[in-house]
Protein backbone atom coordinates (compact mmCIF):
# COMPACT_ATOMS: atom_id res chain seq x y z
CA UNK A 1 0.00 0.00 0.00
CA UNK A 2 1.48 3.41 -0.94
CA UNK A 3 2.36 5.74 1.93
CA UNK A 4 -0.28 8.41 2.45
CA UNK A 5 0.53 11.78 0.85
CA UNK A 6 -1.69 13.52 3.39
CA UNK A 7 -1.39 13.55 7.17
CA UNK A 8 -3.54 15.06 9.90
CA UNK A 9 -1.29 17.24 12.05
CA UNK A 10 -1.91 19.70 14.86
CA UNK A 11 0.39 22.29 16.43
CA UNK A 12 1.27 22.09 20.09
CA UNK A 13 -1.43 23.89 22.05
CA UNK A 14 -2.95 24.13 25.49
CA UNK A 15 -5.51 21.44 26.38
CA UNK A 16 -7.57 21.32 29.60
CA UNK A 17 -9.25 18.10 30.64
CA UNK A 18 -12.30 17.53 32.84
CA UNK A 19 -13.59 21.09 32.49
CA UNK A 20 -17.25 21.65 33.43
CA UNK A 21 -18.87 23.90 30.84
CA UNK A 22 -22.36 25.35 30.55
CA UNK A 23 -24.32 23.71 27.74
CA UNK A 24 -25.90 27.07 26.93
CA UNK A 25 -22.44 28.49 26.15
CA UNK A 26 -21.61 25.83 23.56
CA UNK A 27 -21.82 26.83 19.92
CA UNK A 28 -21.94 24.75 16.74
CA UNK A 29 -20.18 25.71 13.51
CA UNK A 30 -22.56 24.15 10.93
CA UNK A 31 -19.90 24.26 8.21
CA UNK A 32 -17.44 22.28 10.30
CA UNK A 33 -19.72 19.63 11.79
CA UNK A 34 -21.46 16.48 10.75
CA UNK A 35 -25.25 16.59 10.23
CA UNK A 36 -27.17 16.34 13.50
CA UNK A 37 -29.26 13.16 13.69
CA UNK A 38 -32.16 14.28 15.84
CA UNK A 39 -33.57 10.76 16.11
CA UNK A 40 -30.24 9.47 17.39
CA UNK A 41 -30.04 12.27 19.95
CA UNK A 42 -33.60 11.61 21.13
CA UNK A 43 -32.86 7.90 21.44
CA UNK A 44 -29.84 8.62 23.63
CA UNK A 45 -31.86 11.07 25.71
CA UNK A 46 -34.63 8.51 26.26
CA UNK A 47 -32.13 6.04 27.74
CA UNK A 48 -29.63 8.46 29.22
CA UNK A 49 -27.16 7.28 31.82
CA UNK A 50 -25.64 10.56 32.96
CA UNK A 51 -22.60 8.90 34.51
CA UNK A 52 -21.69 7.49 31.08
CA UNK A 53 -21.88 10.76 29.15
CA UNK A 54 -18.13 11.13 29.03
CA UNK A 55 -16.35 14.28 27.84
CA UNK A 56 -17.01 16.24 24.70
CA UNK A 57 -14.25 18.02 22.76
CA UNK A 58 -14.45 21.81 22.63
CA UNK A 59 -12.37 24.56 21.03
CA UNK A 60 -12.10 27.85 22.89
CA UNK A 61 -11.49 30.50 20.25
CA UNK A 62 -9.63 33.77 20.67
CA UNK A 63 -12.79 35.67 21.62
CA UNK A 64 -13.53 33.16 24.40
CA UNK A 65 -16.42 31.46 22.59
CA UNK A 66 -16.71 27.68 22.94
CA UNK A 67 -17.31 25.61 19.80
CA UNK A 68 -18.09 21.90 19.90
CA UNK A 69 -15.53 19.93 17.90
CA UNK A 70 -16.77 16.46 18.82
CA UNK A 71 -19.87 15.81 20.90
CA UNK A 72 -22.65 17.61 19.07
CA UNK A 73 -25.16 14.85 19.79
CA UNK A 74 -24.30 14.84 23.50
CA UNK A 75 -24.81 18.61 23.56
CA UNK A 76 -28.24 18.07 22.03
CA UNK A 77 -29.00 15.32 24.56
CA UNK A 78 -28.23 17.77 27.36
CA UNK A 79 -30.67 20.25 25.82
CA UNK A 80 -33.37 17.59 25.54
CA UNK A 81 -32.90 16.47 29.14
CA UNK A 82 -32.42 19.93 30.66
CA UNK A 83 -28.89 19.05 31.74
CA UNK A 84 -27.17 22.41 32.36
CA UNK A 85 -23.50 21.40 32.32
CA UNK A 86 -21.26 18.81 30.70
CA UNK A 87 -17.62 17.81 31.08
CA UNK A 88 -15.33 18.88 28.25
CA UNK A 89 -11.80 18.53 26.91
CA UNK A 90 -11.03 22.13 25.98
CA UNK A 91 -8.47 22.99 23.29
CA UNK A 92 -7.10 26.53 23.02
CA UNK A 93 -5.73 28.52 20.11
CA UNK A 94 -6.86 26.39 17.18
CA UNK A 95 -7.88 27.79 13.80
CA UNK A 96 -11.05 26.55 12.10
CA UNK A 97 -8.90 24.31 9.89
CA UNK A 98 -7.18 22.87 12.97
CA UNK A 99 -10.58 22.28 14.60
CA UNK A 100 -11.53 20.24 11.54
CA UNK A 101 -8.29 18.26 11.78
CA UNK A 102 -8.97 17.59 15.48
CA UNK A 103 -12.50 16.40 14.63
CA UNK A 104 -11.15 13.97 12.02
CA UNK A 105 -8.42 12.65 14.32
CA UNK A 106 -10.86 12.10 17.17
CA UNK A 107 -13.32 10.27 14.94
CA UNK A 108 -10.72 7.89 13.56
CA UNK A 109 -10.92 6.01 16.84
CA UNK A 110 -14.53 6.53 17.86
CA UNK A 111 -17.97 6.75 16.28
CA UNK A 112 -16.90 7.83 12.81
CA UNK A 113 -19.04 10.32 10.92
CA UNK A 114 -20.44 9.12 7.64
CA UNK A 115 -17.99 9.67 4.77
CA UNK A 116 -19.92 12.58 3.25
CA UNK A 117 -20.03 14.45 6.57
CA UNK A 118 -16.31 13.83 7.01
CA UNK A 119 -15.74 15.14 3.50
CA UNK A 120 -17.70 18.33 4.20
CA UNK A 121 -15.77 18.92 7.44
CA UNK A 122 -12.49 18.39 5.62
CA UNK A 123 -13.48 20.90 2.94
CA UNK A 124 -14.56 23.48 5.50
CA UNK A 125 -11.25 23.07 7.28
CA UNK A 126 -9.35 23.53 4.03
CA UNK A 127 -7.54 20.23 4.53
CA UNK A 128 -5.44 19.43 1.46
CA UNK A 129 -6.71 15.89 0.88
CA UNK A 130 -10.31 17.10 0.63
CA UNK A 131 -9.55 20.36 -1.18
CA UNK A 132 -7.47 18.60 -3.83
CA UNK A 133 -10.18 15.97 -4.32
CA UNK A 134 -12.93 18.58 -4.60
CA UNK A 135 -10.96 20.60 -7.17
CA UNK A 136 -10.48 17.48 -9.29
CA UNK A 137 -14.16 16.54 -9.11
CA UNK A 138 -15.19 20.07 -10.13
CA UNK A 139 -12.80 19.89 -13.08
CA UNK A 140 -14.93 16.99 -14.34
CA UNK A 141 -18.26 18.65 -13.51
CA UNK A 142 -18.83 16.32 -10.58
CA UNK A 143 -19.74 16.72 -6.93
CA UNK A 144 -19.66 14.42 -3.92
CA UNK A 145 -23.03 13.06 -2.84
CA UNK A 146 -25.34 10.22 -3.82
CA UNK A 147 -24.30 8.45 -7.01
CA UNK A 148 -25.90 9.88 -10.14
CA UNK A 149 -24.88 11.17 -13.55
CA UNK A 150 -23.03 14.16 -12.11
CA UNK A 151 -22.42 13.00 -8.55
CA UNK A 152 -20.09 10.46 -6.95
CA UNK A 153 -21.26 8.52 -3.92
CA UNK A 154 -18.05 6.55 -3.26
CA UNK A 155 -16.57 9.19 -0.96
CA UNK A 156 -14.05 6.96 0.80
CA UNK A 157 -12.98 5.30 -2.44
CA UNK A 158 -12.36 8.57 -4.24
CA UNK A 159 -10.45 10.00 -1.28
CA UNK A 160 -8.34 6.84 -1.21
CA UNK A 161 -7.24 7.42 -4.81
CA UNK A 162 -6.15 10.97 -3.99
CA UNK A 163 -4.48 9.92 -0.75
CA UNK A 164 -2.56 6.99 -2.24
CA UNK A 165 -1.67 8.31 -5.68
CA UNK A 166 -2.38 12.05 -5.77
CA UNK A 167 -5.01 14.26 -7.44
CA UNK A 168 -3.40 13.84 -10.87
CA UNK A 169 -4.23 10.13 -10.82
CA UNK A 170 -7.78 10.88 -9.68
CA UNK A 171 -8.04 13.32 -12.60
CA UNK A 172 -6.90 10.64 -15.03
CA UNK A 173 -9.16 8.03 -13.42
CA UNK A 174 -12.28 10.14 -13.88
CA UNK A 175 -11.26 10.95 -17.45
CA UNK A 176 -10.71 7.28 -18.38
CA UNK A 177 -13.99 6.22 -16.77
CA UNK A 178 -16.02 8.83 -18.65
CA UNK A 179 -14.25 8.16 -21.95
CA UNK A 180 -14.94 4.43 -21.58
CA UNK A 181 -18.52 4.48 -20.29
CA UNK A 182 -19.93 7.98 -20.69
CA UNK A 183 -21.65 9.82 -17.84
CA UNK A 184 -24.03 7.73 -15.77
CA UNK A 185 -24.29 6.53 -12.20
CA UNK A 186 -22.52 3.24 -12.89
CA UNK A 187 -19.52 5.06 -14.36
CA UNK A 188 -18.77 6.48 -10.91
CA UNK A 189 -19.08 3.15 -9.07
CA UNK A 190 -16.52 3.11 -6.26
CA UNK A 191 -14.92 -0.22 -7.07
CA UNK A 192 -14.55 0.68 -10.77
CA UNK A 193 -12.95 4.03 -9.98
CA UNK A 194 -10.81 2.34 -7.35
CA UNK A 195 -9.62 -0.27 -9.83
CA UNK A 196 -8.79 2.30 -12.50
CA UNK A 197 -7.07 4.50 -9.91
CA UNK A 198 -4.95 1.58 -8.70
CA UNK A 199 -4.08 0.64 -12.29
CA UNK A 200 -3.02 4.17 -13.23
CA UNK A 201 -1.33 4.73 -9.88
CA UNK A 202 0.87 1.68 -10.41
CA UNK A 203 1.40 1.79 -14.17
CA UNK A 204 0.47 5.30 -15.27
CA UNK A 205 3.90 6.03 -16.69
CA UNK A 206 3.51 3.41 -19.45
CA UNK A 207 -0.26 3.67 -19.95
CA UNK A 208 -1.88 5.94 -22.50
CA UNK A 209 -5.25 6.97 -21.09
CA UNK A 210 -7.08 7.08 -24.42
CA UNK A 211 -5.88 3.57 -25.26
CA UNK A 212 -6.96 2.23 -21.89
CA UNK A 213 -10.41 3.84 -22.22
CA UNK A 214 -10.87 2.40 -25.71
CA UNK A 215 -9.95 -1.10 -24.52
CA UNK A 216 -12.34 -0.85 -21.57
CA UNK A 217 -15.14 0.43 -23.81
CA UNK A 218 -14.85 -2.62 -26.09
CA UNK A 219 -15.53 -4.98 -23.18
CA UNK A 220 -18.95 -3.57 -22.32
CA UNK A 221 -20.77 -0.88 -20.32
CA UNK A 222 -20.06 0.02 -16.72
CA UNK A 223 -23.07 -1.97 -15.49
CA UNK A 224 -21.56 -5.12 -17.01
CA UNK A 225 -18.24 -4.40 -15.32
CA UNK A 226 -19.94 -3.92 -11.95
CA UNK A 227 -21.73 -7.27 -12.23
CA UNK A 228 -18.60 -9.06 -13.42
CA UNK A 229 -16.38 -7.68 -10.66
CA UNK A 230 -18.94 -8.54 -7.98
CA UNK A 231 -19.20 -12.08 -9.30
CA UNK A 232 -15.46 -12.65 -9.55
CA UNK A 233 -14.68 -11.05 -6.19
CA UNK A 234 -17.34 -12.98 -4.31
CA UNK A 235 -16.39 -16.33 -5.82
CA UNK A 236 -20.02 -17.35 -5.84
CA UNK A 237 -20.65 -15.58 -2.53
CA UNK A 238 -18.19 -17.70 -0.57
CA UNK A 239 -15.27 -15.31 -0.02
CA UNK A 240 -13.54 -12.00 -0.82
CA UNK A 241 -16.63 -9.81 -0.53
CA UNK A 242 -14.94 -6.69 0.90
CA UNK A 243 -14.55 -3.42 -0.96
CA UNK A 244 -10.78 -3.79 -1.08
CA UNK A 245 -11.12 -7.18 -2.71
CA UNK A 246 -13.50 -5.83 -5.35
CA UNK A 247 -11.11 -2.98 -6.18
CA UNK A 248 -8.28 -5.50 -6.50
CA UNK A 249 -10.46 -7.69 -8.72
CA UNK A 250 -11.28 -4.73 -10.96
CA UNK A 251 -7.58 -3.91 -11.15
CA UNK A 252 -6.80 -7.50 -12.19
CA UNK A 253 -9.46 -7.33 -14.89
CA UNK A 254 -7.95 -4.11 -16.18
CA UNK A 255 -4.54 -5.76 -16.40
CA UNK A 256 -6.09 -8.51 -18.52
CA UNK A 257 -7.88 -6.00 -20.76
CA UNK A 258 -4.76 -3.87 -21.18
CA UNK A 259 -2.52 -6.82 -22.08
CA UNK A 260 -4.89 -8.31 -24.64
CA UNK A 261 -3.35 -8.16 -28.11
CA UNK A 262 -0.22 -6.32 -26.92
CA UNK A 263 3.36 -7.42 -27.55
CA UNK A 264 5.05 -4.68 -25.53
CA UNK A 265 4.25 -2.60 -22.46
CA UNK A 266 2.70 -5.72 -20.95
CA UNK A 267 1.80 -5.54 -17.28
CA UNK A 268 2.41 -8.63 -15.10
CA UNK A 269 -0.81 -10.31 -14.06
Amino acid sequence: MPKSRYAYELPEHKVEYGVSVAVADLKIDPQAQRTLNERRAQGIANNLVREAMGSIVVSQRADGSLYVVDGMHRKRVCELTNTPRITAEVHHGLSQKEEAVLFLIKNRESNKPNPLDEYKVGLTGGIDLFVDTEATLKKHGLEMGSTSTNSVGAVAGVLRITENYGPDILDRTLGVAEAAWGRNGSTWDGMLLGGIGMFLGRHGEIVKDSELAAKIQKTGPAQKWVASVHSLASGGGLHNTGTGSRVQTCYSQLVTVWNKGKKKNLIPA
